[in-house]
């Protein structure tokens, strides 16, 4: 159950990264925030970033070996990562609507599944 906890949260946590990291960027292209200076910019991104690791430092505590759940740091790193680029390309193309899910694309999140298998193997 701390593996799927762990994941959920891990979830969560990139949606609200994905917000901070890249939403200014859509935000300024819809014309809403294009004059705010960088310094708000970074400010505002940092209140969402807050959210953000909310989430993220109690998934890698309660998903970790060390404090009882069933994940290495590596582990954890590469869930993580492969969590990270399918909610950043999930938001990309749905919310943001910059791109399209491409067949080089699907090959990337072969390779992704690959690494999540090669990293859980004994």
């Amino acid at each position: 159950m701390k593996g799927l906890y762990t994941i959920l949260m891990l979830v969560i946590s990139n949606v609200f990264m994905t917000f901070a990291w890249y939403g200014n960027i859509k935000l300024s292209e819809m014309g809403i925030i294009k004059d705010w200076p960088l310094i708000l910019i970074i400010l505002a991104s940092w209140g969402v970033a807050l959210f953000e690791y909310s989430f993220m430092v109690p998934a890698n505590r309660i998903g970790s070996e060390v404090n009882g759940g069933p994940f290495n740091l590596v582990q954890l790193k590469v869930i993580q990562e492969v969590v990270s680029l399918i909610v950043f390309m999930i938001i990309t193309i749905k919310v943001f609507k910059m791109g399209q899910f491409s067949w080089n694309h699907m090959i990337a999140f072969c390779f992704m599944v690959l690494a999540v298998y090669f990293c859980f193997k004994k």
